[in-house]
């Protein structure tokens, strides 16, 4: 070790980040292959938008996350850049340049991370992957209920078996804060403690606030306004106001649709939803599961956001998070497959065009192959040991133009196969 360069502080990631490799990664990999499987069944195309952006595409006028909450830094130029919070706006930038004369559908999917420079004191991880999509140029309520099946089925064929997606509409409370006419910050305030469900807390807040009887017990009553369509049915009887009642009417026509898909179990209405990105118009939606206290997925309708990069149009979106889905499937003890594993081919310095050859045959039969000179200095024991601590199923020992030694890593048993069997046919991973 040269002490003179060797600093152990550089070895440790930033509070929020962490390195992912070994069996973790690949079990990463496998999960986000197949929610991109899924959500590419449903007729998406891939699209990856940078890392960074212009610091506009994310201000407070896009509804997104408080300027404190971003990683902000500059160009040459002196543009101020960030590291993107929310993919989402980016997507709207890109349609709008992009698919700028486009009136039909525009579907577009992606795979990235996002950066959140939370507190400290919160524990949660600063940069998270996301698998997404975005339906564009659609305002139906078969294109809210089509994004919520694909949300259920991916996270079905992921392996999550208990799960529940709670769905509200952001025009709902907005309707309620319209017809109490509430200010910006008693709507802001009110917001934060529906978020948290805090009944108590909202009975308090507005009781000093001059709110009409049947808005301020209805307001009050939204955190437990949560389960089946009865509480649509409830609220009903009891708005008068246009905006909410539109909305209930879409609430009303979305579980009906759903229904059609067969996944009114996982669907819960939640009239007390609402969101911190103020872009969403309509349907809201998460996706929880135990095991985490964190959603694994959000999304909604942002029928307004396209027309602050110049184009007019509808949209809806979900945001799967990978690593929220990995740590519940984790504490659930949900076994995520993938394939780690790779053969190796061992071979002395004098055989290496054999070596070459057999390597080059198994990868054309779809197997994963590191190859390895034998040093003088190790026994083959030394390399079986490697190969239990380092994913390697099966070594193929050359030591011979003629025989090969193949081993298997998990019984040590070996048997011998013929170079020239595996040069001239398939061989079994």
């Amino acid at each position: 070790m040269n002490e003179k360069f060797y600093h152990p502080e550089l070895l440790q990631t930033p509070e929020g980040v962490r390195d992912i490799y070994g069996d973790e990664y690949a079990m990463k990999q496998s999960l986000l292959s197949t929610i991109n499987d899924v959500i590419k069944s449903y007729g998406y195309h891939n699209i990856q938008t940078p890392s960074f952006e212009f610091f506009d595409i994310f201000n407070k006028e896009r509804g997104t996350v408080a300027p404190n909450e971003m990683y902000k830094f500059f160009d040459r130029n002196n543009n101020t850049l960030v590291l993107r919070p929310d993919i989402t706006p980016s997507i709207a930038r890109s349609v709008a340049k992009y698919y700028e004369h486009e009136e039909f559908q525009v579907r577009l999917s992606y795979t990235g991370n996002t950066f959140i420079n939370n507190n400290s004191y919160q524990g949660k991880l600063k940069e998270v992957t996301q698998a997404g999509a975005e339906l564009i140029n659609d305002d139906t309520s078969d294109a809210d209920a089509e994004m919520i099946a694909m949300t259920v089925e991916a996270l079905l064929k992921a392996g999550l078996g208990e799960f529940q997606i709670d769905v509200g509409h952001a025009e709902f409370f907005n309707g309620l804060a319209e017809a109490a006419n509430l200010n910006p910050i008693q709507i802001k305030e009110i917001k934060i403690l529906l978020d948290n469900k805090n009944e108590f807390a909202i009975e308090q807040y507005i009781a000093d606030i001059d709110i009409p009887e049947e808005i301020s017990k209805m307001i009050i009553k939204l955190p437990e306004m949560f389960g089946n369509i009865e509480h649509i049915n409830y609220a009903l009887e009891h708005v008068t106001n246009k905006r909410a009642l539109a909305a209930l009417d879409r609430l009303s026509k979305l579980y009906t649709i759903i229904d059609g898909y067969g996944f009114t179990d996982y669907v819960n209405v939640d009239l007390g939803m609402v969101s911190k990105f103020d872009y969403y118009t309509g349907i809201v939606f998460r996706a929880y599961t135990y095991g985490t206290g964190e959603p694994v997925a959000t999304g909604g309708r942002y029928d307004k956001l396209l027309s602050q990069f110049g184009k007019d149009g509808s949209a809806i979106g979900v945001a799967i998070g990978i690593d929220q889905l990995m740590l519940a499937m984790q504490r659930q003890k949900i076994d995520i497959n993938y394939d780690n594993s790779v053969i190796m081919v061992l071979y002395m310095p004098d055989i290496r065009k054999t070596a070459i050859n057999v390597a080059a045959k198994l990868r054309d039969n779809g197997c994963a192959i590191q190859m390895m000179r034998k040093s003088s200095r190790n026994d083959l024991s030394k390399y079986i040991e490697y190969a239990k601590r380092s994913n390697v199923s099966e070594i193929y020992f050359i030591e011979g133009d003629t025989n090969i030694y193949k081993i298997n890593i998990s019984s040590d048993n070996s048997t011998i196969v013929g170079a020239d069997d595996i040069l001239k046919r398939s061989i079994d991973k």
